[in-house]
């Protein structure tokens, strides 16, 4: 099974490089399933319903979440509903839904599960995240996924390592993201779990985290309190990873970084 997971779509400029990109992708690769971390489609903080159904349209079949994810209330309902493609963290009690959710494929059903790292920027309230995946790990066992993908969105490079060889074996991919900065480290691990530190971003390349530059550096330079502005300016970057999984065993035979600039 090919599972193609995308990278942060950072606001308008990332849904417009993911339309452009996707459909050649899906026609390459011939990806079984097609994930997405939504939690800054709209305007750069969680997603609408609206952008969620014109993401579908492009070929997205589920959408992960982050700390902006439960910010957009018109997405909560969706997020509280088995029967939605999109989840929110599962260790942030604020987030509605149980924060892992499962798709019918042809081959077997697939589990998606979300977990928020110890620091996301500004303080939010969080479990631990470990016990909270064993929990669910646990919860989950008898409807015997094929594959399980988790996505991990924190700060701490040393914490999204770490939680990939927690789960090495035990899950099929861990990918992490928040930083909109793509890593060097995609591999599979000793026990078969694919993973990479950061798949990095969707929107405009010449940015800070997809924010204009001059809206940031005020910030860093004279220490005021600056509002960030979404940067809309081309070229844009498409940052995702490639994962082919064995279905017999749900681990990974391979993981490739893909990005592409236009």
């Amino acid at each position: 099974m090919k599972v193609l997971y995308i990278g942060d779509i950072m606001a308008r400029p990332g849904i417009d490089i993911t339309s452009k990109v996707l459909p050649e992708l899906k026609q390459q690769h011939q990806p079984d399933v097609v994930v997405a971390q939504s939690e800054n489609v709209t305007d750069g903080k969680s997603m609408s319903l609206g952008d969620m159904h014109s993401l579908q349209s492009m070929g997205i079949d589920f959408f992960t979440g982050g700390n902006h994810t439960p910010v957009n209330h018109e997405l909560h309902d969706a997020l509280a509903d088995a029967n939605q493609p999109v989840i929110g963290p599962a260790n942030m009690p604020s987030c509605p839904g149980e924060g892992y959710k499962f798709i019918d494929t042809k081959q077997g059903k697939v589990l998606f599960v979300s977990l928020l790292g110890q620091t996301v920027g500004k303080e939010v309230l969080i479990e631990n995240p470990l016990t909270t995946i064993d929990e669910i790990l646990e919860e989950t066992a008898a409807n015997n996924p094929l594959i399980t993908i988790v996505n991990f969105h924190g700060d701490f490079s040393s914490e999204k390592r770490i939680i990939g060889y927690y789960l090495d074996g035990r899950v099929s991919l861990v990918v992490g993201d928040h930083w909109h900065v793509p890593t060097a480290d995609a591999m599979v691990l000793p026990a078969g779990t694919a993973h990479m530190t950061d798949v990095g971003m969707c929107g405009s390349l010449h940015s800070s985290l997809g924010v204009t530059l001059d809206s940031v550096v005020p910030r860093w330079r004279d220490g005021k309190l600056t509002k960030n502005e979404l940067a809309t300016e081309h070229p844009y970057q498409f940052n995702a990873v490639l994962v082919d999984i064995d279905e017999s065993s749900g681990l990974a035979r391979s993981i490739e970084h893909i990005q592409i600039i236009k």
